[in-house]
């Protein structure tokens, strides 16, 4: 029986004010974190300086690491340290695979806890303007997988009856989601919208209608990380759109540096700064 406790903690969508209370905590907490590609950088603020930080990221089907792989990593941390987040872009059991990381833990007997995040499924939408339920547009909201698993090339395109649909992980399938929804009965003028790198400075939305929104996602080079919505309370979007013009954003991509040197992290200007000192990380 392992002494360590693994945390399986969801980072949500970008924006490091969307971090919970209860993630940053144990993120000052930890002796190890294990990252995913859609974390970001914003949680490096509030990490212990002596804190071992492991990336294990994935993005799509180009998996850096296996998941056979992070999860003997998670056991193995578990079994040398007292604390170990498993840090997870967005909510970890929405298509996060925290489900199956938790089930590997549990027949391996490490005791673990999980942490919800805010989920991007809903957070790019609202941050495009988009409310995915509106009391005159729509009642019900579905939330799908929109890529095929690897080696499961034949798996169909899921087409809820839902008022809304948000699709995650779809834009390199959208011609077969596209195809899929026309086929369903879904009015070729219905609005859809792609949004991409949701809550961070570099969000980009695109909207337009059914018929002709795969051949604007590529015109306007829309690639993932990005969610697809699909409805009626698109149209919300002229009305409702707020994050492009709220001043102050660091507007600095990941890899960019700065004047004084220091890597740019690519979050709003309110982001934490961590202070040297004590086993905490206290801001």
């Amino acid at each position: 029986m392992s002494s360590g406790r693994v945390y399986i903690v969801g980072a949500g969508p970008g924006d490091p004010g969307l971090l919970t209370l209860r993630a940053v905590e144990l993120i000052r907490r930890a002796d190890v974190i294990l990252y995913d590609y859609l974390c970001g950088e914003g949680f490096l603020a509030y990490k212990r300086e002596d804190a071992e930080c492991v990336y294990i990221g994935k993005r799509g089907h180009q998996h850096y690491t296996p998941q056979e792989k992070i999860n003997r990593l998670l056991l193995e941390k578990a079994q040398k340290h007292e604390t170990v987040v498993r840090l997870k872009g967005g909510d970890p059991f929405v298509f996060g695979r925290g489900g199956e990381e938790a089930e590997y833990l549990r027949r391996h007997g490490v005791a673990f806890e999980i942490v919800p995040g805010v989920t991007s499924s809903i957070a790019a939408p609202a941050y495009a303007g988009i409310p995915v339920t509106h009391r005159d547009y729509s009642s019900s909201v579905s939330i799908v997988t929109g890529h095929r698993q690897a080696g499961n090339e034949s798996e169909d395109v899921i087409v809820p009856n839902t008022d809304t649909i948000v699709y995650m992980m779809g834009v390199t399938n959208l011609p077969n989601i596209v195809k899929a929804l026309l086929e369903s009965g879904r009015s070729p003028k219905t609005p859809v919208a792609i949004i991409r790198w949701g809550t961070r400075p570099q969000q980009r939305t695109v909207v337009g209608d059914l018929e002709g929104i795969a051949e604007l996602a590529v015109k306007e080079r829309i690639n993932p990380p990005s969610v697809i919505v699909v409805g009626e309370v698109v149209k919300l979007r002229d009305e409702l759109s707020w994050y492009e013009s709220v001043p102050d954003w660091e507007n600095s991509l990941p890899d960019e540096e700065r004047a004084d040197g220091e890597k740019a992290v690519p979050f709003r200007s309110r982001k934490p700064t961590a202070r040297s000192g004590g086993k905490g990380g206290e801001q």
